[in-house]
């Protein structure tokens, strides 16, 4: 009976911060303030293409055909899906969007989204990038965050290789060293300019290699203030287990920067582990990652004076939740310790309502060549076209915010 009456309690609370979710973000004229018709139709066209599965598929297959035999289709890219998920070619292209959603309590965080990268001589440019980005982001208090990709700074090969704990050779093991004092020279100079950093999370396959040294960099570097966060994916079952193991070692030398996402490789994580034989890492339905999401939400505040978190999330729910947590701890909207942050396109319902009420928020805003951001852009929309409910949410949004506008005219 005991157990009956503790669930009922739970589903009430669940349904109550539902309610309040939708409330809270259902200013479509807030949300799409910044976007003007043509762009909104232009949203519409992709999301609607987006929730059709094997549309994504067809079209994906196509652009990576076009791009690789050099066809004239990056002009038709950078119009649409390009312009709704991206910032621009490079940073002075960014500067009219990360103005206007300033002026809307919006912060932006820069990602240079450059991936396959194979050279040392590539690696050395993207490392220099990031800190170029370090630098902007220390002169310029729109941009409270710098983001880099681990695997930009190393062969992702590599990277397998030591994530599997097989012996280097000594090329590989001096190779490596390079990927490492990258890694340092990046999270140095943010220390210095006291910036702070997210770092990506990646693949299943390089993801241990990946903590491992960001580990090591938080040692290093949140011991006054906290410079380094890495990212957890939550569609990963065994993530929960990983920080509770994090934490109950801790010894208060340094404090803990997480960033908590959902996850942006199911498909290829799926696909691999079938290929390679093993488990998948992947939870087995959506309702599991929003469970394991909401319990990462619980065991930061349960952690709160060991940890800063940045909650990037397009889900209303566990937004909800931070929120109401917020409150019950005292932490003040405006408290450095949580950030909230979504993707640029997405979830603008979320970021410019959040930030209307003075909570911290950043979107996270792609940019560089159309052609060597393709994998990021075609990431996103499958990730879409996998949570359908998602693109939906984005669909209806956007047509209540057209119709709004015809009835206002």
């Amino acid at each position: 009976m005991l157990i009956l009456i503790y669930y009922k309690d739970i589903l009430k609370k669940q349904h109550i911060l539902e309610n309040m979710s939708r409330s809270m973000f259902e200013n479509t004229e807030t949300a799409f303030k910044l976007k003007d018709n043509y762009s909104l139709y232009n949203a519409k066209l992709l999301f609607n293409v987006i929730t059709k599965k094997y549309l994504v598929n067809f079209l994906t297959t196509l652009t990576l055909f076009s791009l690789k035999y050099k066809l004239p289709v990056k002009w038709i890219l950078k119009k649409t899906l390009y312009k709704h998920f991206c910032g621009g070619v490079d940073i002075n292209e960014c500067e009219v969007t990360i103005q206007g959603m300033k002026k809307m309590n919006v912060n932006s965080i820069l990602d240079y989204s450059v991936e396959a990268l194979k050279t040392e001589q590539d690696f050395d440019k993207a490392c220099k990038k990031k800190m170029e980005i370090v630098d902007l982001s220390f002169s310029n208090e729109s941009i409270p965050f710098a983001v880099f990709k681990p695997t930009s700074l190393g062969r992702y090969s590599l990277f397998k290789l030591v994530n599997a704990k097989i012996k280097l050779s000594k090329e590989e093991e001096l190779e490596w060293n390079r990927v490492i004092d990258r890694f340092n020279m990046i999270c140095n100079y943010a220390h210095s300019k006291k910036v702070r950093l997210l770092i990506d999370a990646e693949e299943f396959e390089v993801q241990e290699a990946i903590d491992n040294l960001v580990y090591k960099m938080m040692k290093k570097y949140n011991r006054k203030s906290t410079i380094v966060y890495n990212t957890i994916q939550l569609y990963r079952w065994d993530r929960i287990p990983h920080m509770k193991n994090l934490l109950k070692d801790h010894d208060n030398s340094f404090k803990f920067g997480f960033k908590l996402v959902r996850g942006a490789y199911m498909e290829k994580e799926r696909i691999d582990a079938l290929k390679n034989g093993y488990n998948s890492p992947i939870c087995s339905n959506k309702n599991e990652t929003d469970k394991n999401f909401n319990s990462a939400i619980d065991l930061m505040f349960n952690n709160i004076n060991s940890v800063d978190f940045f909650i990037a999330s397009h889900n209303e729910f566990s937004t909800i939740k931070t929120v109401e947590l917020m409150k019950k701890h005292g932490i003040k909207e405006d408290d450095e310790k949580v950030w909230f942050g979504q993707l640029y396109g997405m979830g603008d319902n979320i970021s410019f309502n959040l930030a209307s009420k003075g909570f911290n928020v950043a979107k996270i805003l792609p940019f560089g060549p159309v052609e060597n951001l393709m994998p990021y852009l075609i990431r996103r929309a499958q990730e879409n076209s996998s949570v359908e409910g998602q693109s939906n949410r984005e669909l209806d949004l956007i047509k209540t915010e057209l119709f709004r506008r015809s009835k206002a005219s």
